[in-house]
């Protein structure tokens, strides 16, 4: 046996059918696709589709849904902040934030920071910055003598804060608002000196 002998098994390797290439060859003229109709066109996939039946994927009942404006929070356990601090994964004498709770491989995912639930105890004295907690977890971490600072929700303008665009439209109903206000007032004071 040498290499230039290699080769498959007969039949092992079949070349395609070239359709379309003359009625002599079998598969000419409507190449094997029938006559006319939708499926006999190029670029046609008729997926779940079942004659005008209700399809399956139709049939079948729906559960849940996906909460557009739902946040997503690294959900941390007091338990297991107890369990890492023990293990010196970390370090109780700094403050407790999404960073360092990442670092220690606690916060998995996160996208809208950490959130902090009250499961498990808690015994040593820690001062957790978060973007969230549970109302038990922040009675748990307060008896252990630590405190719980809760972040404010991030601004969805763009990251451009007080900067972001504000068009024409915007100072005008500013400056209408302003000036109801002030006859309001007026009106008021009116009322008063009668």
């Amino acid at each position: 046996m040498k290499l230039n002998e290699l080769k498959d098994n007969a039949g092992a390797r079949k070349s395609r059918i070239r359709v379309g290439r003359g009625i002599g060859s079998g598969k000419g003229k409507t190449a094997a696709r029938g006559q006319k109709g939708q499926k006999s066109r190029s670029g046609v996939a008729v997926k779940g589709f079942e004659g005008g039946q209700m399809p399956l994927h139709m049939r079948i009942p729906k559960r849940g849904f996906n909460n557009p404006f739902g946040k997503d929070f690294a959900e941390v356990n007091l338990g297991m902040v107890q369990k890492f601090i023990d293990a010196k994964k970390l370090d109780a004498k700094n403050d407790i934030d999404h960073a360092a709770l990442k670092a220690a491989g606690l916060a998995k995912g996160g996208k809208d920071g950490v959130r902090l639930l009250g499961k498990g105890a808690l015994t040593t004295k820690a001062k957790f910055i978060v973007n969230g907690a549970s109302k038990g977890a922040l009675e748990a971490v307060e008896k252990a003598g630590g405190s719980v600072e809760i972040l404010p929700a991030p601004r969805h303008d763009g990251g451009q804060g007080d900067k972001a665009p504000k068009g024409k439209g915007f100072e005008r109903a500013k400056a209408e608002k302003a000036e109801a206000a002030e006859a309001l007032a007026k009106k008021q004071a009116a009322n008063k000196a009668k």
